[in-house]
């Protein structure tokens, strides 16, 4: 606080009340193949619900992305989706020139307030992809024609001036839109409705109750399905659609304007697409996940998700499956296959999770069965013992790592594929009689014996070093003196406390002192706090020994001797 000149009383507050905050361990990350939705963005998902209607639902090119989603979110709710599209991709649209708006943020940079000299045509699909082609638009300016439009029903009254208009001396600038799903690609049946605007506004400027009510902005703040791009009637009405309202008679097109979008592609996207797409996850201080799925992706993904991201980021866990190849319908190769498998991923690391298979399941969408890679489920695990437990248990065995979802696995390994795969790191996917399918190992793929080699001590470590580094944050530009270090020892010393009272960990002990901060660590402007951890272990192995003795043995004499 500053020195006062003259007599006086200065009131000022210090908060010395900063805690290590809870930090989110459930959060999800995918990118994959879709047949709708935006690309190159991420949305979040938090139910199947949501999955289908932002991305669509499933088809045969875009089942295995679907349910790598599906899968993970039938443990959890908080799934960070991208969708990635090839080069060649189109949006649909009514004329002229091929073009690629990969989301809303593209479109609004390039298109929202510029005028295209009607390139496009009126209106585009609002994302690429053949589903698009379905979309039919209908609008209606002119009141006159009202009477006979076949969405007459849809709406109040007939299209005409809007109070904004009004007042300010402008007429005719109200319309009804119309968006359906001629072809049924949407809802299955052609022809239904998708979305009405009424009396929405030619008018750039025009606002209704503090919002704008120009149709291209009202189209792009609420519209799942398309874009506006020119006037519907570029040649009559190009000289007044987006321009102000103030003195202004707009121009009504002379009959109901019709369009139906056409030439939308859909490009799968290659292995650089995908990267692409997962290069959304890379910066840690922009975007918060833990467990990143990898569905049936290529080897050089995997590679580079556990690369630049897993490890890079070394906030989150990767998760892999074996290739399809490898597991579905070997008969008796399985296992080396994966061994294989692993050679090629070519990784050692504790930031990510391998699994031995995939999984047949019902797709009810299509009414079929597919075979699917457990990655997602695996993850998905995770999420599960977080609810019920903590991050720092393992998600494996009877009582939290049951897999749902499941009509049989590609294989089921034996007790001697179970030892094989284990050493290599794999954890083996069993369905046991009677217990269902569960997860049966907590490896991480670390090929150096270390306590990171399992699951729940990589997941604790996550937890306290993430959460230990933002509480830390707020030591930045103190001074590096005994306050300031002994309030850090106060800050964390009670959050491991907590930690080890809910047995993530055995022991633990704080070093924030003149021991470790000297005097060349003070004058570098540093600050060190050293924390050492002793992380609880989940058991992998039981030992039960069963020892007969003679009916008049007295126990206290046996125990230990056998």
């Amino acid at each position: 606080m500053a020195f006062q000149i003259s007599p006086g009383v200065n009131v000022s507050e210090i908060d010395l009340t900063t805690v290590v905050p809870s930090v989110q361990t459930t959060t999800g990350a995918f990118a994959g193949t879709f047949q709708w939705g935006p690309a190159d963005k991420i949305k979040l998902i938090g139910d199947e619900i949501t999955l289908a209607s932002t991305f669509s639902k499933p088809n045969g090119d875009t089942a295995t992305s679907f349910f790598t989603c599906s899968n993970f979110l039938a443990y959890g709710n908080s799934l960070s989706v991208v969708r990635a599209v090839g080069d060649t991709a189109r949006n649909a649209y009514v004329t002229g020139s091929a073009l690629q708006i990969k989301n809303e943020d593209v479109y609004e940079a390039s298109y929202l307030l510029s005028g295209n000299s009607n390139t496009y045509g009126s209106f585009v699909a609002r994302y690429p992809g053949t589903m698009g082609n379905s979309l039919q638009i209908s609008v209606c300016a002119k009141t006159s024609l009202f009477a006979t439009w076949p969405y007459a029903s849809y709406f109040t009254s007939a299209p005409g001036t809007s109070e904004y208009a009004v007042s300010v001396g402008g007429s005719l600038d109200e319309m009804h839109i119309v968006v359906t799903d001629a072809l049924g690609y949407f809802t299955g049946v052609r022809g239904t409705v998708l979305e009405t605007y009424a009396f929405v506004s030619a008018a750039s400027d025009a606002v209704i109750n503090g919002t704008s009510n120009y149709y291209k902005q009202v189209i792009f703040n609420n519209s799942k399905y398309v874009y506006v791009m020119d006037p519907v009637d570029y040649s009559t009405t190009s000289a007044t659609w987006g321009t102000t309202a103030i003195g202004k008679t707009f121009a009504n097109p002379t009959t109901i304007q019709n369009v139906t979008l056409t030439n939308g592609v859909t490009n799968e996207p290659t292995d650089g697409n995908l990267q692409t797409a997962y290069d959304l996850f890379v910066n840690k201080d922009s975007v918060d996940i833990s467990l990143v799925l990898t569905g049936a992706h290529s080897v050089t993904v995997q590679q580079y998700v556990i690369d630049n991201i897993a490890i890079s980021r070394a906030d989150c866990v990767a998760f892999v499956s074996p290739r399809y190849s490898d597991v579905v319908n070997q008969g008796g190769s399985e296992s080396d296959n994966i061994t294989n498998w692993l050679f090629a991923l070519s990784r050692s690391s504790s930031y990510v999770v391998a699994d031995s298979g995939w999984k047949y399941q019902l797709d009810k969408y299509n009414n079929t069965y597919r075979w699917m890679p457990l990655n997602a489920d695996i993850a998905g695990l995770c999420v599960n013992t977080d609810t019920v437990r903590d991050p720092w248990f393992s998600p494996a065995g009877l009582n939290r790592g049951a897999i749902k979802n499941c009509v049989k696995l590609a294989w089921n390994p034996t007790k001697t594929y179970r030892d094989a795969l284990y050493k290599q790191g794999v954890n083996p996917v069993v369905s046991l009689p009677g217990q269902g399918t569960l997860l049966f190992g907590d490896k991480t793929l670390l090929a150096k014996p270390s306590a990171f080699d399992r699951i729940n001590v990589r997941r604790l470590f996550i937890v306290l070093e993430k959460a230990i580094a933002q509480a830390a944050k707020y030591s930045l530009f103190e001074l590096n003196d005994e306050f300031t270090r002994a309030q850090f020892v106060a800050l964390v010393v009670p959050f491991l406390r907590d930690i080890q009272g809910r047995r993530g960990i055995t022991d633990f002990k704080v070093v924030c002192d003149s021991t470790n901060n000297t005097a060349q660590v003070i004058d570098s402007n540093q600050f060190v706090g050293d924390i050492y951890i002793k992380p609880a272990r989940s058991i992998n192995y039981i030992q039960l020994n069963f020892v007969a003795v003679g009916t008049g043995v007295d126990f206290t004499t046996v125990v230990g001797a056998a």
